[in-house]
């Protein structure tokens, strides 16, 4: 068996969603393209066990999620940017959903690393908080106390109620 067995069908089928998760965990393009591409390399020195699994891409997402929070250590805490101020936008106005999704986007790239991959594995990925902590490799309990912070975290710093997605009635 070549180690590429199956192994480029998997990242031209999963590029797309790994690319996004790896944008809402780092808030820039490029920087999500380096992570899903340093995610993908690991897993392929591995892919002869990898792609035995019951699923390839849990390992994959879970490298990213690694990878991430050890880059933004190495980072450390420098200055973040922050989207300039704008007045709030009038009911009706049909740029008004943009704006909040870039108010939140601001507001992602606020939170600790393990918070906003909390954040994001649950709520943008639609992972139950077991499959969260299967990918962060920490208990749910920990799943469920970064997810609550990081909303209240949100909450304060946004002006206008949290997208539906983010709502924490999530069972």
């Amino acid at each position: 068996m070549s180690t590429d067995d199956g192994f480029r069908e998997f990242v031209r089928a999963q590029w797309g969603p790994l690319t996004r998760t790896a944008y809402l965990l780092t808030g820039d393009r490029n920087h999500a393209e380096d992570l899903v591409q340093t995610a993908l390399e690991k897993t392929h020195r591995k892919w002869r066990r990898v792609s035995r699994m019951d699923a390839p891409v849990a390992y994959v997402r879970k490298a990213m999620v690694n990878t991430a929070i050890s880059w933004r250590r190495r980072r450390g805490n420098g200055e973040i940017p922050q989207q300039p101020p704008e007045e709030r936008m009038a009911d009706g106005d049909p740029y008004r959903q943009v704006l909040e999704r870039q108010q939140l986007m601001a507001a992602l790239r606020t939170l600790p690393p393990r918070m906003r991959a909390a954040l994001v594995l649950r709520y943008f990925e639609d992972l139950t908080e077991t499959d969260t902590a299967a990918a962060m490799g920490c208990s749910v309990g920990t799943v469920k106390s970064q997810v609550s912070r990081g909303l209240q975290r949100l909450r304060a710093q946004l002006e206008t109620p949290l997208p539906a997605v983010l709502q924490e009635s999530r069972a």
